[in-house]
């Protein structure tokens, strides 16, 4: 039975990635979230769309390196073969220039947390010379804007530190994945304007589940994203500045 391992587990686009595999084959899933309570209810939501589904919930300090390396080296008794990293918040980036608590707490379970996270599985699964890491990182990463670089700027550390364990892994058995979503329907994202215009979770989760299977880097999705976000990277300064994004 494969050991499917989720940080973040009670976020929208991991729930509804852990739905796809619990339909399509039995799984043993290893749930870790900050909240408890609502990570019970995904465990009986799997449950329930696959009776032979094995779920295990457990709740730690996303923002402590013991706490992290302490979880993750206790559930990997049993070999991890996929780990997907998909916790994060989503403040407003002129809350963040008010407060700078609110800062460093972006910045941290955004950006450190996941690299820590990705850290602590890759001492248990080198040994072993197998396993997935898959890192949900955020198109807002790839350059700083001005409507959210407190974000993005934590989006970029997990690309970058994504991409360093890529190729620290060459070829090896361990593979890594990078997956960029663009704005994507979520309670984390409701209260945004023209929230109404955004990818569909459960769109979002299969192209991430898809992208999995075919162990790819890198992935945007939807891929229309890979586009606009190379153009966006390329713009001259002179005309990125005059940009209201």
């Amino acid at each position: 039975m494969k050991h499917v391992v989720i940080v973040g587990a009670t976020s929208a686009m991991a729930e509804h990635c852990a739905r796809l595999w619990a339909e399509r084959e039995n799984v043993k899933f290893t749930l870790i979230a900050r909240n408890r309570d609502k990570c019970i209810r995904v465990k009986e939501d799997l449950e329930s769309r696959n009776p032979n589904t094995d779920c295990t919930v457990h709740q730690t300090d996303f923002a402590s390196p013991e706490a992290i390396r302490n979880t993750i080296a206790t559930i990997s008794d049993v070999p991890v073969d996929i780990a997907l990293i998909a916790h994060g918040t989503l403040p407003e980036q002129a809350d963040c220039e008010k407060d700078i608590d609110l800062c460093e707490q972006t910045l941290t379970m955004n950006g450190t947390s996941p690299a820590l996270f990705a850290e602590a599985f890759s001492m248990n699964m080198e040994p072993l010379d197998h396993g997935h890491i898959v890192l949900i990182g955020s198109v807002a990463g790839d350059r700083g804007r001005k409507s959210n670089y407190v974000y993005g700027a934590a989006k970029g550390l997990v690309a970058q530190y994504a991409q360093g364990l890529q190729h620290r892994f060459a070829g090896t058995g361990v593979t890594v994945t990078l997956v960029k979503p663009g704005p994507t329907k979520t309670p984390m994202t409701n209260a945004m304007q023209n929230s109404g215009s955004f990818a569909e979770v459960e769109d979002v989760a299969k192209q991430i589940v898809k992208a999995i299977d075919a162990q790819h880097q890198t992935v945007y999705v939807p891929k229309k994203w890979q586009i606009i976000m190379f153009i966006i990277r390329n713009l001259p300064n002179a005309i990125f500045k005059r940009l209201n994004i």
